[in-house]
């Protein structure tokens, strides 16, 4: 059974990600090696570090100056003890391969990569803006006129790479850059709709994971997966809270004590969401992938709230 807008009757904080199946092997936790660039250290022709911005077990990210461009950009370099990494570079590959194939506005766009060189690296679209997971950090649920909006551009960027038979999956706040209009970034995990039918393991941000994340057999990856990541992204960005809590670090424990989503369902959101935002955000993160709207469904469903005049606040009104 599909979802029907017009018929929704009828359907630390964590953030831990699993291993990346297209790897050889799951890598165990090692200590991590780090180029340890300063602001001004080349990081390759034309490209001159400015600061560290992150990273994660293969990759180290750096807010860069590029002479070329002469602009800003993320520049995304494999760590120097997996240089020999033959998983971590395919999937670096992978990542430029799919980046380089899709164009949307508010998808980061691919700018540059040197797979072969000394520091592997690909080259990124620097956003102005915070992450979506530090807004709600610091400052609490959005307000529905900036949820709807959000929900809009993520649901359109997910239509566009569904109809290039592309899945992302790994769509949670982190991976969301409030600019104008908001971008969604990290394409390292995603690929085509007919790879993902093959993942035999569990992939993404645990938190953040479609129950067909956590157990992939019989495997039911695909488009409506990505969906349940922007039902949960957006449950979370109008609640303030995770929808889910950690489950258990132990790998040998079992699915349902990893992952809550395979058994539990989410806290309804508050009565001042409009149905225009709260039906399909609760009808995304139906268990069955087959029950979700897809994200064409939902950017339609959303969109009338696009069009109403702006509430004004009682807090609003009063003399300051």
């Amino acid at each position: 059974m599909t979802w029907n807008p017009h018929d929704p009757g009828g359907t630390p904080p964590p953030g831990q990600r699993t291993e990346d199946p297209m790897s050889a092997a799951i890598q165990t936790e090692r200590p991590r090696e780090a180029w340890g660039f300063d602001q001004g250290d080349p990081i390759a022709d034309d490209l001159t570090a400015l600061r560290l911005l992150g990273g994660g077990t293969r990759y180290e990210a750096y807010l860069a100056f590029d002479a070329r461009l002469h602009h800003v950009a993320v520049v995304k370099v494999l760590r120097p003890d997996r240089r020999e990494d033959g998983g971590a570079l395919r999937g670096l590959r992978a990542e430029a391969d799919i980046l380089r194939s899709v164009s949307h506005p508010a998808i980061a766009r691919l700018l540059g990569e040197d797979l072969e060189g000394e520091r592997p690296y690909i080259e990124l679209e620097f956003v102005e803006g915070p992450r979506l997971s530090t807004l709600i950090r610091r400052f609490g649920p959005l307000e529905v006129e900036q949820a709807a909006p959000l929900a809009v551009e993520v649901a359109s960027a997910l239509h566009y790479l569904h109809g290039s038979d592309l899945v992302h999956l790994d769509v949670k706040p982190k991976n969301l850059i409030m600019g104008a209009p908001p971008r969604l970034i990290d394409l390292s995990i995603a690929r085509s709709v007919e790879a993902a039918r093959e993942i035999e393991r569990p992939i993404g941000t645990d938190a953040y994971m479609a129950p067909e994340q956590c157990d992939p057999r019989p495997n039911r990856i695909g488009p409506p997966t990505d969906v349940w990541g922007l039902g949960i992204t957006m449950h979370e960005a109008l609640t303030g809270e995770p929808v889910f809590p950690a489950g258990a670090e132990d790998p040998d424990a079992a699915l349902e004590a990893r992952y809550p989503q395979l058994l539990g369902r989410p806290a309804p959101l508050p009565p001042t969401v409009p149905d225009e935002l709260r039906l399909p955000v609760e009808a995304a993160l139906a268990p069955d992938p087959q029950d979700r709207p897809t994200a064409r469904q939902m950017a339609e469903a959303v969109e009338p709230l696009l069009r109403r005049p702006r509430r004004l606040r009682l807090n609003q009104l009063k003399p300051r």
